[in-house]
């Protein structure tokens, strides 16, 4: 529904069809970008230090560790990798909560009235392959990420589908956390009843 809201209230709007009032922004005039915090750690280190915290890369949740270096909502978008010209899972998702970052995701928080809602769904209906450079390995560096043209409505529009899209987003994160933890928990727990590890009590009728 938040999808095709966007795609209704904004998608259609270029520099040819520039609403009054509306304008057209850089990327990087409506965001924070924080990747200067990003600190990447090792498959052998992370191996060390194993924990609860969710450790992303440029797709995603790639381990968990026992620290982390952001808490609260961000929006990462990949910086490198295939997925940047295939598209076969999002370039742009939600992190939430304490987490690690490696340096294949850049960091973003969003300007008010510009929110990370309405940023994840401008990624993905947006073309960037202009701004991405390199064959054999696809890159989306800070720099062109900067200067992606954005189509930012007046104040009171965004706020209208913010209160909308942030409550049903809000709710599709927290279906999809509950899935990874379910999975994850599965994960860990499987091949400990396959050793023999774990016993499952009789069922008594």
């Amino acid at each position: 529904m938040a999808q095709s809201v966007y795609r209704e209230w904004f998608g259609k709007v270029d520099k040819k069809s520039l609403p009054e009032g509306w304008q057209i922004n850089n990327f990087g005039d409506v965001t924070e970008n924080l990747d200067y915090k990003r600190i990447p750690v090792s498959s052998m280190e992370r191996e060390k230090i194993q924990g609860e915290y969710p450790y992303y890369g440029a797709s995603g949740i790639i381990d968990h560790v026992n620290d982390y270096i952001f808490d609260g909502r961000y929006l990462l978008i990949a910086e490198d990798g295939e997925n940047l010209n295939s598209r076969k899972t999002p370039i742009a998702f939600f992190a939430d909560g304490k987490f690690w970052v490696n340096n294949h995701a850049h960091i973003i928080q969003a300007k008010p009235p510009m929110s990370l809602e309405f940023l994840y769904l401008f990624f993905a209906n947006k073309d960037i392959s202009g701004f991405i450079t390199g064959a054999a390995q696809p890159k989306l560096s800070q720099q062109n990420l900067n200067r992606i043209p954005i189509v930012v409505s007046p104040q009171e529009l965004m706020e209208k589908f913010n209160n909308f899209a942030q409550p049903a987003m809000h709710e599709v994160e927290l279906l999809q956390r509950k899935n990874a933890n379910l999975r994850r928990t599965r994960d860990l727990l499987l091949p400990r009843l396959v050793g023999g590890e774990v016993e499952v009590p009789a069922v008594h009728e």
